[in-house]
Order: structure tokens, then sequence, then C-alpha cells
């Protein structure tokens, strides 16, 4: 069963902590779809990502840039899932649940519903999401930041 896991930010924006993680999903040689909420916030992170660090690179691309199978980034505020992603993050407010109620959408091995903390709607949203996911079968993790903005588990939750 995928793994769902539920990231709170506390002390980092989504662009500050998102790049990291998108370089742990690649050193374990996953493909990865990024899913927003609106085509404004897709663009805006497909920029950052392009310029997040001058020493590194990650990548990625859009349906704009063509052939999303080949992505091993892949960011849109759509449920498809072209290049066959093993991880999905969620972000914005992005709903997980019917993209898992698809296999053809669904990652193969985990789901990351990255939210800010700070952000009411986004909060709102996680929470619902924790009920919606939490189904008989399922495991959901929680991970929160801590002082050093690093994320640790703190609650682990089996439907």
């Amino acid at each position: 069963m995928t793994e769902i896991l539920f990231y709170h930010l506390t002390r980092r924006t989504l662009e500050q902590a998102l790049p990291a993680l998108l370089e742990k999903s690649l050193e374990r040689d996953w493909r990865v779809v990024v899913q927003g909420t609106t085509a404004a916030r897709i663009k805006a992170l497909d920029d950052w990502l392009w310029s997040y660090d001058a020493e590194k690179f990650l990548p990625h691309g859009t349906k704009n840039d063509g052939e999303p199978e080949t992505q091993l980034i892949y960011l849109t505020a759509e449920s498809e899932n072209p290049n066959a992603a093993d991880v999905r993050f969620f972000v914005e407010g992005a709903r997980a649940a019917p993209v898992l109620a698809d296999p053809a959408l669904a990652p193969q091995t985990r789901v990351v519903i990255l939210f800010d903390g700070n952000t009411e709607a986004e909060l709102t949203s996680a929470r619902a999401q924790w009920k919606e996911l939490l189904q008989p079968g399922a495991t959901l993790a929680y991970w929160r930041e801590n002082e050093d903005g690093k994320f640790e588990k703190t609650l682990e939750k089996t439907g």
C-alpha cells in the first residue's frame, strides 16, 4: 500500500522545503509529480526550481515543456500522472483522495501532503484530508518541523 505522509511546515516556506524533498526522491531513483491547485502556483514553482540554488539542478517540467512522460519531476495543477510517478507531492491544498482512488493516477510508493501551517486554508485542508484518507488498511504519518527546521515524525495512525 502507498505510504501517506503529512509534512507540516511551520518554519520554512514550501519553496524552502520542497527542493530538498525532491532531491531525496531523485536520490532514490523515484519519479515525482508535484500537484498544486492553480496554474499560477505551478508556474511559480517551475520558475523557482530553475534558480533555487546555483550549485544544484533539479530536472523538471510541466505540460508546457512537452514530453511529460520523460520528466523526472513533473509539475501540474491537474490529476495526471504522465511520468508514472513513484511519489506524489500535494501542495497548496491539492486533494489526494481523488488521485489515490484511480490506480492510473496514484503514485507507486508514497504520497506527501505538504502544507503550510501558517496558512489557515492549507491547515484546514490538511485536517480534512487526514480524516478522509484514514480508512481501513491505510497508515498515515504526521511529520512536523522541529526547532532546527528538520522534519520529525510525531504521529502514525492506521485506519
